[in-house]
């Protein structure tokens, strides 16, 4: 039986919604490693120990804010403590790490969601992230609610919203199976009228135009999954080198084997060769 092989520095899994199914590829180096039709056949992933700054190329030992060195990790703005709390963002206050960076990203349109993960949570993204972030969360179910002018605002309204539903996945629930359908637009009706006031006080701020609520489709995300696992194993580069059996499917960003699964999203900037 022939086998082929590709090496190269992971980068996250990209994907396409393709009547509702999702499509994967597996960027390595500048290769690309389409997933799908992987899916039931032997899969061999092996680092060979290098991992290179995605933003420098310079090699480091331990990869930070998932695959930067730690120069980089400090000084570059996306990787900065307020992408992960965008409430906390302080570029009014001239501190932010990369200015130009923050006005190309954070002053753009975002979107409040909710999504369905295997239970309901809350979520911003940018508008170019539309339906990747969803994707990327190993949501069956999302459906955006408001579109704010700035991340900051995301940040408060999905701070608010989050007093009363979850604004994480719980990924070992995730990975087990496929969420039970939510109706998401029931949902968002009864939440919204809790948080008026807060609504409120943020277009009082940054203008009335600042939320704007929003009447979409739900999107409902199918991800190519054989057989999901009843116990999660996970496998880690760091402490295993290798990572190899029958690819069972992939969800989120995560790698389904027989044998465990991987977060490749973790191991951004690790150099791995592909057997297949």
């Amino acid at each position: 039986m022939s086998t082929n092989s590709l090496t190269g520095h992971v980068r996250k899994m990209t994907s396409k919604l393709i009547d509702g199914q999702v499509e994967y590829q597996l960027p390595l180096g500048e290769h690309s490693l389409p997933l799908n039709e992987l899916i039931g056949k032997h899969l061999s992933l092996t680092h060979n120990g290098n991992i290179n700054c995605q933003e420098c190329g310079k090699k480091t030992k331990k990869s930070y804010s998932q695959g930067f060195c730690y120069p980089c990790m400090i000084k570059l703005a996306k990787c900065d403590m307020c992408i992960m709390k965008p409430e906390t963002c302080h570029f009014d206050q001239g501190t932010c790490r990369e200015p130009q960076w923050g006005e190309e990203n954070c002053f753009v349109p975002h979107y409040v969601y909710l999504a369905n993960t295997t239970a309901i949570k809350v979520g911003i993204t940018r508008h170019t992230q539309i339906p990747t972030r969803w994707i990327d969360q190993g949501a069956n179910q999302a459906l955006p609610i408001f579109k704010v002018s700035t991340r900051l605002q995301s940040g408060l309204v999905e701070t608010a919203l989050a007093e009363f539903i979850s604004d994480k996945t719980n990924w070992r629930n995730m990975l087990k199976g496929k969420a039970d359908s939510i109706d998401l637009k029931a949902r968002a009706a009864e939440l919204i009228p809790q948080i008026e006031a807060r609504l409120a006080d943020i277009k009082l701020k940054y203008g009335e135009d600042a939320v704007q609520r929003l009447d979409e489709d739900v999107v409902e995300i199918d991800f190519p999954v054989l057989e999901y696992p009843t116990k999660i194993s996970s496998f880690n580069f760091d402490k295993t080198a290798e990572v190899s059996g029958t690819l069972m499917g992939i969800k989120g960003q995560y790698l389904y084997f027989d044998t465990g699964v991987i977060n490749m999203r973790k191991f951004t900037s690790y150099e791995v060769t592909a057997t297949y």
